[in-house]
């Protein structure tokens, strides 16, 4: 659970628009590989004030109904997400590269919540088998939801760190546009990846 956890928080560290690319561009103003470090906790913040009310929210959710409701309505969402991530033609956008630090919070809060970067936990929640659930008590299971949150948004701090620091000082803002993959309908992919395996790899 916790390796799959900080899996997803790799995959969301190294996403430029979940706030290395913002990092780098905070650096490049201060002329500071340490603005980049100084940038990486308010991001972080910003996600887990978005990740965790997700995280405790499914955990709630799934000690109230039957695991076969549970499976049934995360299937559906996670699939239904990816789908309109897919057909979107809108992104979210800021105003501008030039923020401040708290100001990354709150973007990266907003960034998050968009995305669905919380519900994208919910595979990972949901893996326990049925017996291993109902053993646990809902704050224990609270309890598990948190130190999942945790492990998922410090993995994508310490990855979102290195990428920007390394597109910083090694690799420069050219890998843009030389290198660019459409992240946006991989993670839109996952979603529906995801849904899937909720429904057929626990169903």
């Amino acid at each position: 659970m916790l390796l799959a956890a900080a899996g997803l928080g790799v995959f969301h560290g190294i996403n430029p628009g979940m706030g290395w690319l913002f990092a780098v561009s905070y650096g490049l103003q201060e002329k500071s590989a340490r603005a980049i470090l100084r940038t990486l906790v308010p991001i972080t913040i910003g996600h887990e004030a978005s990740v965790l009310p997700m995280a405790l929210a499914i955990t709630v959710f799934a000690s109230q109904v039957t695991r076969a409701v549970t499976l049934g309505v995360f299937s559906v969402g996670l699939v239904a997400f990816g789908i309109w991530l897919l057909l979107r033609r809108r992104h979210f956008r800021w105003v501008g590269m030039r923020l401040s630090v708290w100001e990354l919070a709150w973007w990266s809060f907003l960034m998050s919540t968009v995305t669905g970067a919380g519900l994208m936990l919910a595979p990972v929640l949901l893996s326990a088998p049925a017996e291993s659930m109902l053993e646990h008590t809902l704050a224990s299971a609270l309890w598990a939801a948190v130190v999942v949150a945790v492990v998922h948004a410090l993995a994508m701090m310490v990855t979102a760190g290195v990428v920007a620091l390394l597109v910083y000082r090694v690799v420069g803002l050219r890998i843009l546009r030389s290198a660019w993959i459409n992240l946006d309908k991989i993670w839109a992919a996952a979603f529906i990846l995801a849904g899937l395996f909720v429904w057929l790899g626990h169903g």
